[in-house]
């Protein structure tokens, strides 16, 4: 008998459909907590995985409250998500706040890279306050951001403001743009993402890792 557990890989921890599949909205509620606030949840999908929760947005608000309006479905989801995103900024700041340069010293492991907390240390004193919004949209920048805020201790008000703001917008841009995307397409060209997520999220991940990637290049030529 082949156990839940023999079936597993780790690869499919990259796999948002995973979470969906297998934990629901309680579990990517946890996914997008720790990919935006603990540093060892860097590696967490989170773009592509608020982007398939858009085109599932029914049977996921269905675990809170059952309902047939597609855009009570997404208010649902969109609010559960938005907490879960500010509440992992928060924690994340914490701990840069307490922890502080420290972390710098920390070895390095699977868990945890040291230059990942200097490209987003560069990222926030680049950008400012406005780093905490941007780096929502910024793979791996978006878990170490908040830190970085709590390191250079920034006014807490402060952080907090450009906080609910980042997770606001990018929530909502994400889970509408899955949501939509994938009525439109089914309802023009019969077309259904849900049976083609694999090549989805390639390309969320192409798109949101580009600038990152070009970053870290054009840095090391320099």
């Amino acid at each position: 008998m082949i156990t839940l557990l023999d079936a597993f890989h780790w690869s499919q921890l990259l796999q948002p459909q995973y979470y969906i599949e297998n934990g629901g909205l309680w579990l990517l509620l946890l996914v997008v907590f720790a990919e935006t606030g603990l540093f060892f949840g860097f590696f967490l999908p989170g773009d592509s995985l608020l982007f398939v929760a858009g085109i599932y947005s029914a049977p996921l608000a269905a675990q809170i409250f059952e309902t047939q309006n597609e855009w009570l479905n997404l208010g649902i989801i969109f609010s559960f998500i938005t907490v879960a995103g500010i509440l992992g900024n928060y924690v994340g700041y914490s701990i840069g706040k307490n922890v502080g340069p420290a972390m710098y010293d920390w070895e390095e492991n699977i868990f945890f890279k040291k230059k990942y907390l200097v490209q987003a240390q560069e990222f926030y004193e680049k950008h400012g306050g406005r780093a905490i919004v941007i780096a929502r949209f910024i793979p791996i920048v978006r878990t170490f951001a908040p830190i970085i805020a709590g390191i250079v201790r920034m006014d807490k008000n402060k952080f907090m403001y450009f906080n609910i703001v980042g997770s606001v917008a990018w929530v909502a841009s994400m889970l509408c743009a899955g949501h939509f995307l994938q009525s439109w397409i089914l309802n023009h060209f019969q077309f259904d993402l849900k049976k083609h997520l694999e090549v989805i999220v390639l390309g969320i991940v192409f798109v949101t890792t580009v600038p990152v990637l070009i970053k870290v290049l054009t840095h090391k030529s320099k």
